[in-house]
C-alpha cells in the first residue's frame, strides 16, 4: 500500500483537525507544515513530528509532499492553492474554496492546467446520515420534492471575532454567518435538493461590533426542480442550537440535526426504515460547533482526505471537487446580492469582482 505525504498550509485552529485526520489514515503521513508565523508552524511540527517551514516554495519543493491541505483564512486560499498546483501537488482547500467566483475559478483552472486533483472541504457530505438522506432522495422515496430548508442558529461571542484580525472582514473572511459558519449546510442543502435558480434575501449585522459582515441572514430559494426552500444563518442566537436540514416531498419528509436523523416519515415503508428509526432513538450529537468552533470532529475530514487519495489512485474526480466547492460560494454571493438589491437574483451568477465588492459594502453595521 502506498503512503501519501501530506503537508498542511496554515497552522491555525483548523490545522489540528487536518493533522488528526491525516494521522487516522493508514495510507497517509503528515510530512510538513507551513505558516508565515514561525511559532505556529513550529508548534504544529512539534506536536505531530512533521517538518516546519516558513518558506512556502521551499516546502512545495520537498519531493515527499504529494498532497497539500490549505487552512489559511478564507480570502487567502488562492495564492497557496495556485503555488501548490504549479508545483504539481494535489490540493485540498478548506471551505470556502475562495470568497469570490473569480478567485474560485482561478484555483479550478490552475489545478486543471497542471493536472492535479482539487477538493473542497465539505465533509458533511460524508456523514452516514447525509448519505442515507441523499440515497432516499435519489431513489424517489420523497416523491416530488417540495421544500428544502437549512437552519444554522449558532452563537459566537464578540471575543471570537476579536481573536483574529481577519475574522469578520470582507477581505479575508469573505462574509459572516453564511460564508464562514453556514456554508457547510448551504452545500449540503444544494447537494440534496439540486441547483438553486432564484434567491430573495435579507442580511444584517444585528448584534456584534467591529465586524464588517453579517451575523444574521434569511434567504428564500427556488430550486431547479421547482421546490422552494429557506436558509437561515446566524451567529447571534444564544446559546446556539444544533444545525438542521429538513427535506420535504409529496411522499415523505426527513430531518437531520447535526449528524443525526431525527425525523424519518414516508408514505411507503422500506426495509431500511426500521434500523434508521432504531438509531434515531439513540441520538448522539451534542452541541457541535453551535457555540464552540473547536467542538467538531475530525472524522469527516478523514473521509474526505481518503476520498482524495482514492481519486488520485483511480484517476477520477474527488467527490467534492472544485466546481462543487464553487457552487456554495455562488449561492452565498447570490444571497448577498439579493439583500443589497432588494430584488430576486437569478443563478448562475457571472464572476464579477466589482459587483461582489459593491455587494459586500451593503451590510448595515
Amino acid at each position: 500500500m502506498k503512503t501519501y505525504g501530506f503537508a498542511i498550509i496554515g497552522c491555525g485552529m483548523i490545522s489540528n483537525f487536518h493533522a488528526k485526520a491525516i494521522e487516522s489514515l493508514e495510507n497517509a503521513r503528515l510530512v510538513a507544515c507551513f505558516d508565515v508565523y514561525a511559532p505556529a508552524a513550529q508548534k504544529l511540527a512539534e506536536k505531530t513530528g512533521c517538518k516546519a517551514y516558513t518558506d512556502l516554495d521551499e516546502m512545495l519543493a520537498d519531493p515527499e509532499v504529494e498532497i497539500v491541505t490549505i487552512g489559511t483564512p478564507s480570502g487567502a486560499h488562492l495564492e497557496p492553492a495556485l503555488a501548490a498546483a504549479k508545483a504539481k501537488k494535489h490540493v485540498i482547500v478548506e471551505k470556502p474554496l475562495e470568497i469570490t467566483l473569480e478567485r474560485c475559478d482561478q484555483i479550478i483552472n490552475t489545478c486543471k492546467e497542471n493536472g492535479v486533483k482539487l477538493a473542497t472541504v465539505f465533509h458533511s457530505r460524508f456523514h452516514d446520515s447525509s448519505i442515507t438522506l441523499k440515497n432516499a432522495i435519489d431513489s424517489g422515496r420523497f416523491g416530488k420534492l417540495t421544500v428544502g430548508d437549512t437552519y444554522v442558529k449558532w452563537f459566537r461571542t464578540q471575543q471570537y471575532y476579536d481573536s483574529g484580525a481577519w475574522r469578520g472582514t470582507w477581505a479575508l473572511d469573505g462574509g459572516g454567518a453564511l460564508m464562514n459558519q453556514a456554508i457547510h449546510s448551504v452545500d449540503l442543502l444544494t447537494w440534496l435538493m439540486g441547483p438553486v435558480t432564484e434567491i430573495r434575501a435579507m442580511v444584517d449585522c444585528l448584534d456584534h461590533e467591529r465586524i464588517e459582515v453579517e451575523d444574521t441572514a434569511v434567504a428564500s430559494l427556488r430550486f431547479a426542480n421547482g421546490a422552494l426552500g429557506v436558509i437561515e444563518a446566524s451567529t447571534a442566537i444564544f446559546p446556539g442550537y444544533l444545525k438542521k436540514i429538513e427535506i420535504h416531498g409529496s411522499k415523505g419528509s426527513a430531518t437531520i440535526e447535526e449528524e443525526d436523523i431525527v425525523r424519518w416519515d414516508f408514505a411507503e415503508e422500506a426495509p431500511e426504515d426500521a434500523q434508521i428509526k432504531e438509531e434515531m432513538a439513540s441520538s448522539k450529537s451534542s452541541g457541535g460547533g453551535a457555540a464552540d468552533p473547536a467542538a467538531i470532529s475530525f472524522k469527516g475530514h478523514a473521509k474526505l482526505f481518503a476520498n482524495m487519495i482514492q481519486a488520485i489512485e483511480t484517476n477520477t474526480e474527488p467527490k467534492v471537487n472544485g466546481p462543487e466547492g464553487r457552487r456554495a460560494v455562488e449561492i452565498i454571493l447570490g444571497i448577498y446580492k439579493a439583500s443589497e438589491s432588494g430584488e430576486p437574483v437569478q443563478l448562475p451568477l457571472a464572476a464579477d469582482p466589482e459587483l461582489e465588492c459593491k455587494v459586500r459594502k451593503s451590510v448595515k453595521k
